[in-house]
């Protein structure tokens, strides 16, 4: 019997953190850094930046919704981002880095729908975009498993661990056993 594979697509700003982050989380089969949201086809990472394209950094992450459900991953994506700001987060600026939800069907709408309500009516103005997940541009292989082939770098160090150790203290229940 095969497991049972989804996929959740999320722009939280870099897609260096995004992978990162949702990499360690059981359940998680793989997290793949991308560009979605946008006209252009087949961008490239340069164009993206541009803020030219309409597309977001983004990830995919396919994941075994019998080990870990799509509202965790919610969970998970609003702790590690600030979904209030538009267009940032933190020193990256541009539409490429806004706070962006991309649904794969009309059950993952209406959750995410109803996440970013109940975090508005307890005084959180969320920015997150819903959008329907239309196409998915893999990221160029330089950007993929960035912080596990670069963990020493000052942006690892100083941006993604410590997003990264939220998680693990915040979510320690959905992180993987090892």
């Amino acid at each position: 019997m095969s497991e049972k594979i989804e996929i959740a697509v999320f722009g939280g700003g870099c897609f260096w953190c995004t992978e990162a982050v949702f990499g360690e989380l059981g359940g998680v089969f793989s997290v793949m850094p991308g560009y979605a949201g946008g006209g252009t086809k087949n961008p490239m990472c340069a164009q993206v930046c541009s803020g030219t394209t309409g597309h977001a950094e983004v990830i995919k992450i396919e994941f075994n919704p019998g080990k870990i459900s799509y509202d965790d991953l919610l969970a998970v994506f609003f702790a590690a981002h600030d979904p209030t700001t538009k267009n940032r987060q933190g020193g990256d600026v541009g539409t490429q880095y806004r706070s962006l939800i991309l649904y794969a069907d009309d059950s993952q709408r209406q959750k995410a729908k109803s996440f970013i309500e109940k975090l508005n009516a307890s005084g959180k103005p969320v920015v997150t975009e819903l959008m329907s997940l239309e196409k998915f541009y893999p990221a160029e292989k330089c950007h993929r498993q960035y912080f596990r082939n670069n963990a020493s770098q000052s942006y690892c160090q100083l941006v993604i661990n410590p997003k990264l150790e939220m998680v693990k203290e915040k979510f320690y229940k959905l992180i993987k056993k090892i």
